[in-house]
């Protein structure tokens, strides 16, 4: 973008052909497992309905998410594909979510229980996966209570009252050794479940972690969720690129202002820096209000000007600084916080390393007001 021109003053640009052909990677190599694209929490900040409709152009057979609420507002915008929502509020009535063809994940008895109410108050017959806790002590339901459980979806399957469609867990992805005992332990669940008299068509238990890496772990179904916005599940030091996958999402904004300074200035809050030598400063209009992490102050880089150029200062709620020494910079310039490492730029993962946490927080965290536009790469 040229100095002065036209574009957007802060913006997150979505590339829905990433999000097929990341769906599409995912699948070949889980094969004949279906894939799950999950979508929860604003598709990880990348827009629910879109990438819930490239998801499923590039493959995905189901979708997922955290609540009914979610999955409610991609019915009502005309999606009509399978969707799986599994995390409850304690009094949530379960008719809406059972008259709009919504399939639940149920993680106790007492959710089970809810289920079948609802269907005994007039909904249609439930479609019901049954969780399991296999060694995360999150939701799901505890290993001396699975047999009860699975007793009871059979008496409530046999009544008409629900379908037990899918059994289901998560790995933690702690160490292989973690992830064979939590493999067995969901071994051990779906032979009880068997044993009760259900036959779920849909076990599954790798998300992308364990559907790249983990055969064994496939089963029938995996959920797709960091693999399919082109960024690495693992903390190994693998990339996304290294997996065949593309960054979606791309951050950037435009220059707003710009300062000659001499050595020894002081930078942003608490004056965390100091010039050494005069220098150039870019001011970038997004801040922590649009989830550009505070802790990256110091630590983060952006693509300005065709070279990747640091952050100093501390990261102000709407703005922060660049370091931008005796480049020819101006006012309208394009700065590229992350996006795809064959741009040049930055990776949401490196991001994730300069703050000291993980690429899902950086892309999840955009906030609101950084509007999202989605387009296909050329």
């Amino acid at each position: 973008m040229s100095a002065g021109g036209p574009g957007p003053f802060r913006e997150a640009v979505v590339d829905l052909g990433a999000i097929r052909a990341n769906i599409a990677r995912i699948a070949e190599e889980a094969a004949p497992a279906a894939v799950m694209a999950v979508v929860k929490a604003d598709a990880y900040g990348h827009g629910a309905l879109p990438v819930a409709r490239a998801a499923l152009e590039g493959g995905a057979r189901m979708l997922g998410v955290a609540d009914v609420d979610e999955a409610l507002a991609l019915r009502a915008a005309g999606v009509t594909a399978p969707i799986l929502a599994w995390l409850h509020d304690p009094g949530l009535d379960f008719v809406p979510a059972l008259e709009a063809g919504i399939a639940v994940g149920v993680s106790s008895a007492h959710q089970l229980e809810q289920v079948a109410a609802a269907v005994e108050r007039g909904a249609p017959p439930a479609s019901v996966h049954l969780k399991v806790d296999t060694g995360l002590s999150r939701n799901g339901v505890e290993p001396a209570r699975w047999d009860a459980v699975v007793r009871r979806a059979r008496e409530l399957e046999a009544s008409g009252l629900l379908t037990v469609d899918g059994v289901f867990s998560h790995l933690a992805n702690a160490s292989d050794a973690d992830d064979d005992a939590q493999l067995a332990a969901f071994r051990a669940a779906l032979e009880a479940a068997d044993a009760a008299g259900l036959r779920p068509g849909l076990r599954h238990l790798a998300s992308t972690a364990a559907a790249l890496r983990r055969p064994d772990a496939r089963f029938d179904l995996v959920r797709v969720g960091i693999g399919m916005y082109g960024l690495t599940p693992y903390g190994d030091g693998t990339t996304g690129a290294d997996l065949g996958l593309v960054p979606a999402m791309t951050l950037r904004g435009r220059v707003a202002a710009v300062r000659r300074i001499a050595a020894g200035a002081g930078v942003s809050y608490d004056l965390t820096w100091r010039a050494g030598a005069p220098t150039t400063l870019a001011l970038v209009p997004l801040g922590y209000a649009d989830g550009v992490p505070r802790h990256a102050s110091g630590t983060g880089r952006v693509l300005l000007g065709g070279e990747v150029r640091p952050i100093v200062g501390r990261v102000a709620m709407d703005q922060f600084l660049v370091d931008a020494g005796d480049a020819p910079v101006a006012t309208g310039d394009e700065v590229v916080l992350f996006g795809d490492p064959a741009s040049g730029a930055p990776t949401a993962d490196e991001w994730a390393d300069a703050a000291g946490t993980i690429g899902y927080e950086i892309v999840t965290r955009i906030g609101p007001r950084v509007p999202r536009t989605y387009r296909e790469a050329p």
